[in-house]
């Protein structure tokens, strides 16, 4: 292979660079002689930090100006956060691999002291307890078995969230697991939520990079970075989503799973309060993946979810405690 310099496109934070950085070093690994820069782009979802993700509105809210510099060619991929990806790409663009999927589920992080977790575990969190979040789906999940806790809004980038639950402005945060143990911190974990108390957003935990897809360099080098089991079970979740005309920043849950030759799949919708919770499961062949993603779709709206995401994208979004639940 000639030697030649390919532009990572890719947010600045620490999370998203570690990810960045990996992909760069599994493609150096295949294709040594490359040149791999990669060029950091501030993303909306960065430039807004004092406003609620549900409230700023508008999907894409951390791709979209990535994705214009992959089409002025500023960029020859762009490396995300797959749960932060839409499910809709501009013209010439689109999801070319989705890498080996890293823990889905949400982490349970409380306070340190004296060495030891001030709480245990999320049920025996007192009752009122502060737990920061900046999600709806976690936030209506957590209030439908506790609805006594106070959920407050949290961003920023991983270590702001757990400088801020030291700093005692929490008694708890709710964060992705993947991204913690990627940064090196599983150690503050206090407690793997389980997808029965929380469902994992969907794509969480896995990296996808997208790129131009006229490009047959680009699609010809990082085609071996493609997990065939997380394409698999992402891309069914993805389909759910669609069909729900969701994002990032609503209450919608998906996940999938690849046992032997079923997908199995559960999804859910949430009120912003959490007093009401639409789930539904469907399983069938790994090969009608994205068919099985949109029946599991239909299943909850049938079940009344469409009311709910009505209220949701009209911002009828309702103060929870005091608090945005974000």
């Amino acid at each position: 292979m000639e030697k030649k310099k390919v532009i990572i496109g890719t947010r600045g934070s620490r999370l998203a660079l570690w990810q960045a950085e990996w992909v760069k070093s599994e493609l150096l690994k295949l294709n040594p002689d490359l040149i791999i820069e990669l060029n950091k782009i501030k993303t909306t979802g960065d430039k807004i930090l004092d406003v609620p993700l549900a409230k700023v509105g508008g999907k894409g809210l951390f791709v979209k100006e990535i994705e214009e510099a992959l089409l002025r060619g500023e960029a020859d991929l762009a490396v995300h956060s797959m749960k932060d990806v839409p499910t809709d790409f501009p013209k010439g663009l689109y999801l070319a691999v989705i890498c080996k999927r890293e823990d889905p589920r949400d982490a349970f992080i409380s306070q340190v002291q004296s060495s030891k977790f001030k709480v245990q575990s999320f049920r025996e969190l007192p009752k009122g307890a502060t737990v920061g979040t900046s999600s709806l789906r976690r936030s209506c999940q957590l209030l439908s078995i506790r609805p006594d806790l106070k959920i407050e809004q949290l961003r920023g980038n991983l270590d702001t969230r757990l400088r801020k639950l030291d700093e005692g402005q929490f008694d708890a945060i709710i964060l992705a697991a993947a991204g913690v143990k990627r940064l090196g911190w599983a150690e503050r974990i206090t407690e793997m939520l389980e997808p029965d108390i929380s469902l994992p957003a969907i794509g969480q935990g896995a990296i996808g990079i997208e790129c131009r897809a006229d490009d047959e360099f680009i699609n010809k080098l990082i085609s071996p970075l493609n997990h065939p089991e997380t394409s698999v079970c992402v891309r069914a979740e993805r389909a759910c989503l669609k069909k729900l005309e969701g994002g990032c920043q609503v209450p919608i849950a998906a996940y999938a799973t690849l046992n032997s030759d079923k997908l199995s799949m559960n999804g859910l919708v949430g009120s912003i309060s959490g007093d009401r919770i639409i789930k539904s499961h469907v399983e069938g062949d790994p090969e009608d993946a994205e068919s099985l993603g949109l029946k599991l779709a239909e299943a909850l709206l049938s079940k009344g979810a469409k009311e709910i995401l009505d209220k949701v994208y009209g911002k009828d979004i309702r103060p929870v405690n005091g608090e945005i639940a974000s």
